[in-house]
């Protein structure tokens, strides 16, 4: 799985460096596409049922799930970009979130900035956390965990991570929140995409026209980060990060060992 990860994670850096104000998501995705095929993969989402895109583009409210079109990025966007590649069989599966330069609105740009590098950094706690659990539901206990400490955010609670191989979306969940029960044995062989989807208010959603982008009820500004990491018998590694993760895991302690 480390190839489609790979491809994943390059398709997401491609689509980070255009992002600015006045290209459109349609133009983001094309990028992404791009990418991932001149890699040897295949843009998975492509594969989902009624999806004929390689990325979802979720901007500001919009929380998961956007449909990429003609909307035009604009200063002070906070946009949310996931993305996932097939390669030889296996799949990966990854999202960033990241928010335009605004400088005429800069208490803005500073919130939604919070609230994208809080969303990652819980996102870095809940992989750390993996590294020395048990079982998996010690994942969304740590998410919750940093975020409560970090400030006064949503996190969804109707959409939540998941296994990853073969297909893009197996078993078992990720939770990013405490819940009752242990949750799947961590061992090697298990391979999960561990996403925190994370709002500035309540966590209460609806599902727009388009039968696809999920967005907050109350309309405020939401962040999404995904990485897919693998549990091996040396250790973890996170496969969309090209590093496997050692930048983001260092501060917490824990060093990424390569599958092999």
């Amino acid at each position: 799985m480390v190839a489609p990860g790979l491809a994943t994670a390059a398709s997401l850096a491609a689509v980070r460096s255009a992002i600015r104000p006045g290209i459109t998501t349609l133009e983001l995705d094309a990028i992404a596409e791009k990418t991932i095929r001149s890699l040897g993969g295949v843009p998975n989402f492509m594969k989902e049922p009624g999806y004929v895109h390689t990325i979802c583009t979720s901007v500001n409210d919009d929380v998961v799930h956007g449909i990429p079109g003609g909307r035009v990025i604009e200063p002070g966007d906070i946009v949310s970009i996931d993305s996932g590649a097939e390669l030889g069989g296996w799949n990966g599966d990854a999202a960033f979130s990241v928010v335009v330069p605004d400088n005429s609105r800069p208490a803005l740009v500073d919130e939604r900035k919070r609230l994208a590098d809080d969303t990652e950094q819980s996102l870095w706690h809940g992989i750390a956390a993996l590294a020395t659990a048990r079982h998996l539901n010690e994942v969304g206990a740590a998410i919750e965990d940093y975020l409560e400490g970090a400030g006064h955010y949503g996190i969804l609670e109707d959409y939540v991570g998941h296994g990853i191989g073969r297909s893009m979306h197996e078993e078992p969940p990720v939770f990013n929140y405490r819940v009752r029960g242990r949750g799947a044995d961590v061992k090697p062989g298990l391979v999960v995409a561990i996403e925190p989807m994370v709002t500035l208010g309540g966590i209460d959603t609806f599902t727009r026209e388009d039968e696809w982008t999920v967005a907050t009820t109350d309309g405020t500004a939401a962040a999404h980060w995904e990485h897919s990491v693998a549990v091996h018998s040396g250790g973890i590694w996170v496969l969309t990060a090209e590093d496997g993760g050692a930048a983001g895991l260092a501060p917490l302690g824990v060093v990424p060992v390569p599958v092999r």
